[in-house]
């Protein structure tokens, strides 16, 4: 009989089906052994560099479970400079294991190294040390920040150091008690103002509402023997996106089992590796932070009486967000600006200076992990930290294009150019933020939270207690079915003991099925049937998330119920600007007004700077590559990197408090001596000049700043040029 033709393709696909779904059976089997080796180890990590631990939180006077280590630069790396400021990495402690930051050779890690920073990494253990707080481990993150700057005293300013995810907000607090300690602070993807969003956008930020608040984080807490487990705060990331979580991940996996399982194992080791915090911990961060909000508006206060006001940090923060990012949106990301400020003045006023990067489709775990961000953004913001450092005070978006595209790209270190263009809080407003009627839906779930809270400690807490004993509470945390996901896989499960050999003899005669066969064509349809199910089912479930909140938490009886409907004063009271704070910038600007006739050449010329790029809004890198390229050339000791800083500042803030005459006291600071002028002038001529084209105005006041380097006495006459300037002033 002659076989039929048709049946043949088909045939094909059923061999390749089931040698693919043996073989992702045993990456599944290898996925819950390295679960299980892995479990006991207390230093595990899927960092891909070298390293060696230098300060261990145990030994600290509060014990932690954090550890810093220095990085080990890899073969063939760029030398370090022992001069450039060292970075810091702080990964973060969410439900996973460390080592998500140098997680891939592109990484936050890896651009530092290859800019020749000195680097160091902040990981933790499986499990807290016991009483451990939050408190104490931002205490913990100003201990090491302290040991890398005494360690490189020597370097050109203090160190960089970045906060993913949670570690974020737990860095912005430890440089706001002790702002001295820490340079640059960069936090991506970091929720700080945790009750912000847009309307159809981000619902997991409804979630402690429609549960009543925190009292079920209190309780997971008891059932834990006085452990949170960290496979609950997994669970609860991978809900957020069920066709992912339930379909996509694995699917991909199985059908491309021949190329996908290393990279799939790779992930799993971090994803699996999960964590504990104490009871303690989480609740704090819970009722503090997510349910309470109390960060962003300078509310929280640690237990010894410290306040944590994050307008008290003294050094340029660094915000890096994504649209595409599903737990913490850009409003979260960025919101705390306009809940801590009233506006761009008030944060000038304290000297703050914020740049931001808003991020248009990259989800949040590729904001630490993708290769494509470690290569653009990461990499801009590592080799221009010195310039973010130096930017006078203000709000900034950093703004990339590629560097080819524009002129004198052999300024440019990378492939993209990097501009600062300042921002206001309008621009802020774009990406969401808490409008009045939300603050009262969320204030009244603060309120309903406090007392749910104080309900389930008296009547419930004492019974869960009792019951929770340590084997109990064991044995509930090896059936979380995040764990079980990974061991009933795994060896241990005796159904599995055929799979390794079935899964060996599938790959001695593996028999791919082409990519036009009708088999793999249908098994594609399928797989998009499901997903798009899945992702129908996802929008459809936070549509009702987002809808119930709104009602439930606007109706009058709530509203009511926690006293908020008699209230007239806003529900979360905003820092507001106090008598004290008024006072000293009234003396800090006397101070400035009667200081701009003194200084020489610096000053100068920094203050001709600023004036003259002023209309442009703008700090380019380029300008700062000629400015870098001057420093080295005249030695770095003549014009400290914090010596050029201060300057800086104090310049621009003569031109914001009375711009005319700054300018018009200008001359009195020039040498007499013309060669010194002159080159002056060619140095400012070359900064200038170094950004392109220049605009009209800055063309214009660029000949004002000539004829006053030149002598030109029609120029050095104060009045006259006060006529000149002041009409500009009053433009920009």
């Amino acid at each position: 009989m002659t076989p039929d033709m048709t049946l043949l393709p088909w045939a094909a696909y059923g061999i390749d089906a089931w040698q693919r779904s043996v073989m992702f059976l045993d990456v599944l089997r290898q996925r819950g052994n390295a679960f299980l080796e892995r479990e006991d180890d207390p230093m595990r990590n899927v960092l891909t560099f070298g390293f060696d631990v230098v300060m261990d939180g145990r030994d600290l006077p509060r014990p932690v479970n954090y550890w810093m280590a220095r990085v080990t630069p890899p073969p063939g790396a760029t030398p370090t400079d022992p001069l450039s400021r060292p970075f810091i990495v702080i990964d973060p402690r969410a439900g996973h294991g460390p080592g998500i930051g140098g997680f891939k050779a592109e990484s936050e890690i890896g651009v530092a190294i290859a800019a020749g920073h000195p680097c160091y990494f902040v990981g933790f253990r499986p499990q807290p040390e016991p009483g451990q707080t939050i408190e104490d481990v931002v205490r913990a993150i100003v201990a090491f920040a302290g040991e890398v700057g005494r360690r490189h005293h020597d370097a050109e300013g203090k160190p960089v150091t970045i906060g993913n995810c949670q570690a974020g907000w737990a860095l912005l607090m430890a440089a706001a008690i002790r702002p001295e300690v820490f340079g640059p602070l960069m936090v991506a993807g970091s929720p700080v103002s945790t009750w912000a969003g847009r309307q159809g956008h981000a619902p997991m930020r409804y979630l402690g509402g429609l549960l009543g608040g925190s009292w079920l984080t209190h309780m997971t807490g008891d059932l834990g023997a006085g452990r949170f487990d960290g496979a609950w705060l997994v669970s609860n990331f991978e809900s957020g996106n069920p066709a992912n979580t339930y379909w996509t991940k694995q699917y991909e996996v199985w059908a491309d089992v021949d190329h996908a399982a290393d990279r799939y194992l790779g992930f799993e080791k971090w994803w699996g590796g999960h964590v504990t915090l104490n009871a303690e911990e989480m609740n704090f961060i819970v009722d503090q932070l997510f349910v309470g909000n109390r960060l962003a508006t300078g509310e929280l206060t640690f237990s010894d009486g410290t306040r944590v006001d994050l307008r008290a940090i003294a050094s340029p923060i660094i915000v890096f967000c994504s649209e595409g990012d599903d737990i913490t949106p850009p409003a979260q990301a960025l919101s705390w600006i306009s809940d801590l400020y009233g506006d761009v003045d008030d944060l000038r006023t304290h000297g703050q200076t914020i740049v931001y990067s808003v991020h248009g489709s990259i989800g949040h775990l590729g904001i630490f992990v993708s290769g494509g961000v470690a290569k653009k953004e990461h990499n801009e913001f590592a080799t221009n930290m010195d310039m973010i450092d130096v930017l006078p005070p203000g709000l900034y978006e950093a703004v990339l294009r590629p560097a080819k595209d524009e002129a004198r790209s052999d300024l440019v270190r990378g492939e993209w150019l990097v501009n600062f263009q300042s921002r206001g809080f309008a621009d802020l407003a774009q990406h969401g933020g808490t409008d009045a009627e939300d603050e009262k839906r969320f204030a009244a779930v603060r309120r309903l939270s406090e007392t749910n809270v104080a309900l389930y400690r008296q009547f419930a807490q004492p019974a869960i207690r009792a019951l929770a004993t340590p084997p109990v509470a064991e044995a509930l945390a090896q059936l979380h079915p995040a764990r079980l996901t990974y061991t009933l896989f795994s060896d241990r499960n005796p159904a599995m003991a055929w799979v390794r050999w079935a899964a060996e003899q599938a790959r001695a005669n593996r028999q791919p099925s082409a990519e036009d066969n009708p088999g793999r064509a249908a098994e594609r349809q399928v797989s998009e049937a499901i997903t798009r199910m899945l992702e129908g089912y996802g929008r459809q479930r936070d549509a009702l998330t987002e809808r119930m909140f709104r009602e439930i938490y606007a109706s009058p009886a709530i509203q009511a119920l926690t006293g908020l409907a008699a209230e007239t004063a806003p529900p979360r009271a905003r820092p507001g600007r106090s008598p004290d704070h008024d006072r000293f910038v009234a003396l800090a600007t006397e101070r400035l007004r009667g200081a701009m006739t003194e200084g020489g050449l610096h000053e100068a010329l920094l203050r001709a700077l600023l004036w003259v790029r002023l209309p442009t809004a703008n700090a380019d890198e380029r300008s700062f590559a000629i400015i870098r390229r001057i420093r080295a050339a005249v030695g770095r000791e003549k014009l400290p990197l914090a010596e050029f800083k201060r300057v800086i500042r104090q310049q621009f803030f003569m031109l914001l408090i009375d711009e005319a005459r700054a300018i018009e006291t200008l001359p009195a600071l020039l040498p007499d001596d013309a060669a010194i002028r002159a080159e002056m002038l060619s140095v400012l001529r070359s900064v200038v000049e170094a950004a392109g084209d220049m605009p009209e105005e800055v063309a214009r006041r660029m000949a004002v700043v000539e004829r006053m380097f030149v002598g030109d006495p029609v120029a050095d006459s104060p009045k006259v040029a006060a006529r000149r300037i002041r009409p500009a002033a009053r433009r920009a």
